[in-house]
């Protein structure tokens, strides 16, 4: 993985040829390849630091996170091909959903397979998807699709609602509030091995434009799903938007409520309410 991150961190700055041959109009498209990996085997002990990191109970049953996390630098190699279409750094992750088929154990190997899709267009840019699946014994047990955002210049500069910062409206369930600490993007990117420099220092954040280091989001997502852990049926989806960064240190407000297929949740600034994540919770049984 840093392998890769140097090579992202390459191509922020020294695009492919193709890209930049001046007087030529070169058509984006993503590559038409997936890139896969088979018969991943957990390290239990890489799982409990993982569940320790993300808030899980220490158990055999995979997170729904983990798989996420296994894919990840396939994902990355994936990005950092000279065939991509847009360089890595720079690219903003806003949103993830999460189907969990079946539940996933320690104990059985999986396969892994990761490619791109839905190249569209953003009111900020160009959108795609990452999308992801693992198999047990040749049968799919789960599924994610992470959509990145290309920020282009003549992209439109207002706002949407989905990228709103206005203050989230309150849930009507429980809350609890979370110190984030400042080291938990150095803590997360140990486990995840996503070494992105925006979460690892405040030199590193500032030199990528952030006043300070940031919270990785799946992080996030993992740190509300393992507040929901007593909660969570067998088969569902997990659907999340990602808002606003949470700069570490931070004090957040995780907000849940029941909904009529199973949970709506949020996390918000508990100083002043603006959002940073926006999520629900479906099961596949349900309606």
């Amino acid at each position: 993985m840093l392998k890769l991150y140097g090579k992202a961190l390459a191509g922020a700055t020294v695009l492919p040829v193709a890209r930049k041959l001046p007087g030529v109009s070169t058509p984006r498209e993503l590559p038409e390849r997936s890139l896969s990996r088979e018969e991943v085997s957990v390290d239990r002990e890489h799982l409990a630091a993982y569940d320790r990191v993300c808030g899980f109970r220490l158990r055999d049953e995979l997170p729904a996170t983990y798989p996420h996390m296994v894919a990840f630098p396939l994902a990355m190699e994936l990005m950092t091909d000279t065939s991509f279409p847009f360089p890595v750094m720079g690219l903003v992750h806003i949103a993830n959903r999460i189907e969990v088929v079946q539940p996933m154990s320690a104990a059985e190997p999986f396969d892994v397979r990761v490619w791109a899709s839905s190249l569209s267009p953003h009111d900020r840019g160009t959108q795609f998807e990452i999308e992801a699946e693992a198999s047990v014994s040749g049968e799919v047990a789960w599924r994610s699709s992470s959509t990145y955002l290309h920020r282009e210049k003549s992209g439109n500069k207002e706002k949407s609602k989905s990228d709103s910062s206005d203050g989230a409206a309150s849930l009507s369930g429980g809350h609890a509030v979370w110190e984030v600490p400042s080291d938990i993007g150095r803590r997360y990117a140990a486990v995840s091995g996503d070494r992105n420099p925006i979460h690892l220092h405040p030199l590193s954040a500032k030199l990528f434009g952030m006043k300070a280091p940031i919270a990785h989001g799946m992080w996030t997502k993992a740190r509300c799903l393992a507040a929901l852990e007593g909660e969570l049926p067998e088969a569902y989806t997990v659907d999340v938007r990602f808002k606003l960064p949470i700069f570490v240190p931070s004090k957040v407000s995780f907000e849940a409520a029941p909904s009529e297929r199973g949970w709506d949740f949020s996390v918000v600034s508990a100083k002043d309410r603006k959002p940073h994540l926006t999520g629900d919770v479906a099961d596949f049984t349900a309606g």
